[in-house]
């Protein structure tokens, strides 16, 4: 009996608890990094924002006043650049989650299997 016991605690974690323990680490993981990459773009946006809100604060005449218009137009540009680079990077991030949960999936079956037939 004793035997029996061990072999299904075996079992049960060989085919359910090491697998979701595995898929759980590699989730909080994915999280980590996806709620890293958003609050450093939320970070660099704000910061965009209120770097644009001082240059117009700073409008004074004509000249000021193109100036503004011109670093509006930089930042423009510079906030595009950076939402491509901050869509590719959680795509890559999204991505890698992807595979690496496939890669786990596949593993876990093979090993379930082989754990069944034992």
């Amino acid at each position: 009996m004793n035997k029996t016991t061990e072999k299904t605690t075996q079992q049960l974690e060989s085919v359910f608890v090491s697998p979701m323990r595995s898929y759980t680490l590699t989730a909080l993981d994915y999280y980590d990094q996806l709620v890293s990459a958003q609050m450093d773009a939320a970070r660099a946006y704000s910061d965009m924002v209120i770097a644009q809100a001082r240059t117009w604060l700073d409008v004074k005449d004509a000249d000021s006043f193109k100036k503004a218009v011109e670093n509006q137009q930089k930042t423009a540009s510079d906030f595009m650049e950076r939402v491509k680079g901050d869509t590719e990077k959680v795509t890559a991030i999204s991505q890698s989650f992807a595979q690496d949960t496939q890669k786990q999936v596949e593993e876990n079956t093979k090993k379930a299997v082989e754990t069944v037939k034992q």
